[in-house]
């Protein structure tokens, strides 16, 4: 299988445990993770469910590389993205392959302060393979795709909606087309309409784009937006 062919995620019996983690206080053998298989194929969307605490967050930092999946925590398994072991590659290599191929929407968005809105999404190009002089024409076409242009691509984060911060996170994720998008809690503090509008927003861009998306989610109605839905 090449890796145009492999899977956009799947990890194999991922267990995962902090550096200095009190297993015996969480019970024995307690894991912060615990995934024995998980397989999204390219274009998938689904949605990975649990109660605050059970390790969301950190299952998506370890999916991309953000946590080491070994020393000094405690841990096992495999985790590939479009069939590449992203644990087995290293400092720049390992950063070079998340900013092509995987693209985060993080539930507080992490957007640049002092920069603006165009200037975040042609940031996540920076060190891509995509040429410089493409950079400020695919930002703003992104970005106007999802409502952002005119004053608003040029306004800083400080100066747009909660919801359209929003959007530019989703444009930067897609910046660079990765096979994988990772949405952590996007309809966190959201009204009903409002996470219905992000969600299907999310599914929207990453179906024209083609990449995979995973959620994390503890909202009991987040489940209502997706046809794959599973438990951690």
């Amino acid at each position: 299988m090449t890796n145009a062919e492999a899977p956009a995620l799947e990890i194999t019996g991922l267990k995962f445990r902090y550096a200095g983690a009190d297993a015996g206080a969480q019970g024995r053998g307690a894991w912060t993770v615990e995934v024995p298989g998980l397989v999204v194929g390219r274009g998938e969307r689904v949605l990975l469910s649990a109660a605050s605490g059970r390790g969301k967050s950190t299952l998506l930092n370890l999916i991309a590389g953000l946590i080491d999946l070994g020393s000094p925590h405690e841990a096992e398994g495999t985790i590939r993205v479009a069939g590449r072991n992203i644990h087995a590659l290293h400092g720049a290599e390992r950063d070079a392959f998340r900013g092509r191929t995987i693209g985060m929407v993080f539930q507080t968005f992490h957007l640049l302060r002092g920069f603006s809105a165009l200037e975040n999404v042609m940031a996540a190009m920076m060190f891509s393979s995509i040429a410089a002089r493409e950079h400020e024409g695919r930002a703003r076409a992104l970005l106007s795709r999802l409502g952002i242009d005119g004053a608003l691509a040029a306004s800083e984060p400080d100066e747009l909606s909660v919801g359209q911060q929003q959007r530019v996170a989703v444009a930067r994720a897609l910046a660079c087309d990765p096979a994988l998008v990772l949405a952590d809690e996007p309809t966190a503090s959201l009204d009903p309409e409002n996470a219905r509008a992000a969600v299907e927003l999310l599914k929207g861009v990453c179906a024209e784009k083609g990449a995979a998306l995973v959620v994390v989610s503890h909202d009991p109605g987040a489940g209502a937006y997706f046809e794959r839905r599973e438990s951690l």
